[in-house]
């Protein structure tokens, strides 16, 4: 009924018309005596073929309306199945509409170009980085002087803020390097630990580490970026305590990260995983970027895992527990 009536409203102006004009040759035809019988009878031949006129009208509109629904999807790429007009406004408008989907095209080719560009410099920075970075750290472990320690740690900021310029950008890239085999979840963790190893040792951080004694499928050097990232943002925000990374249940791939830290705000803990979202924490330690976690998280979608988090900041009770759940299937990455 509602596509019947958008019909009749759409046609409006044409029934005022017609019914206008059977009103004047009414009125004429009653002036000059026409019999009320000949008059009847022309006026139902005349609504005969105007039904009829009007069904075929209605067809050909609801048929047109079906293929433009059908086309909703497939003109984002193509107009090659746009229905013919069938009248010059119509025909101008699908020439408009050709005139656009070719200036899409050509501006989708060079932002495709800008983004192969982008992504080709950035991978070419962040290998040259690479060396200096390395033989600083070389350097400063060569020699022996106070602030070596924390001249270490400032490069390895460098180098992990290097690596997630890297990974925002390739994080869009829909040929991005994933390679999804069974890994020791054990081994990937260690890698992460090893790297944070000198942190832990000069803030005076315990940590805590059971054995993780689960296989995942997921791709490694991915993973370890999200684990690095976690335990990173654990030290950081942990001035004395401990880091404890075991698994939720036993034999379970449920990886659960906490520190004793200050924790997050109760407000804040929806909105962790926003980029650019640094929350109460973030306005403490002005170099936050709130990158860190949205990274994480997409990452996390990436390799159909999930991660989660739960913190409180009760004084003396303080903490912040990262959950990432590994046992979900990974992503068919050929789709």
């Amino acid at each position: 009924m509602k596509f019947l009536l958008r019909f009749l409203y759409s046609r409006r102006r044409i029934i005022a018309v017609i019914l206008g004009v059977a009103a004047v040759f009414a009125l004429f035809m009653y002036v000059y005596g026409v019999p009320a019988q000949a008059l009847i009878y022309a006026g139902a031949v005349c609504a005969a073929v105007t039904a009829f006129a009007a069904a075929g009208d209605f067809i050909r509109y609801y048929n047109k309306h079906k293929l433009l629904e059908e086309l909703k999807n497939e003109i984002l790429f193509t107009t090659e199945n746009l229905p013919a007009g069938d009248n010059g406004i119509e025909e101008r408008y699908n020439e408009l509409i050709e005139l656009l989907s070719e200036a899409k095209a050509a501006l989708r080719s060079e932002t495709d170009m800008r983004y192969e560009n982008t992504l080709m410099y950035f991978t070419m920075w962040v290998h040259q980085i690479k060396t200096p970075i390395s033989a600083m750290s070389l350097a400063l472990q060569s020699s022996e002087f106070p602030e070596n320690a924390e001249l270490a740690d400032g490069l390895q900021k460098i180098g992990q803020y290097v690596e997630m310029a890297l990974l925002y950008v390739k994080l869009d890239n829909e040929d991005e390097d994933l390679v999804f085999r069974t890994c020791s979840l054990d081994n990937i963790v260690k890698q992460a630990v090893r790297r944070f190893s000198a942190q832990f040792i000069r803030k005076r951080i315990q940590l805590i580490y059971e054995p993780l004694d689960v296989d995942v499928l997921t791709d490694e050097k991915w993973l370890l970026f999200v684990v690095e990232q976690v335990i990173s943002n654990a030290l950081k925000y942990t001035a004395h305590g401990s880091v404890e990374i075991r698994l939720e249940t036993p034999g379970e791939p449920v990886l659960l990260i906490r520190d004793s830290g200050m924790g997050i705000a109760p407000e804040d803990l929806p909105r962790v995983f926003e980029r650019g979202f640094t929350g109460n924490n973030g306005r403490t330690d002005k170099k936050a970027t709130g990158i860190g976690l949205y990274l994480c998280k997409r990452v996390c979608g990436k390799l159909g895992c999930e991660i989660s988090a739960n913190s409180s900041c009760e004084p003396g009770k303080s903490f912040t527990e990262i959950r990432i759940d590994l046992s979900a299937k990974a992503p068919d990455v050929r789709d």
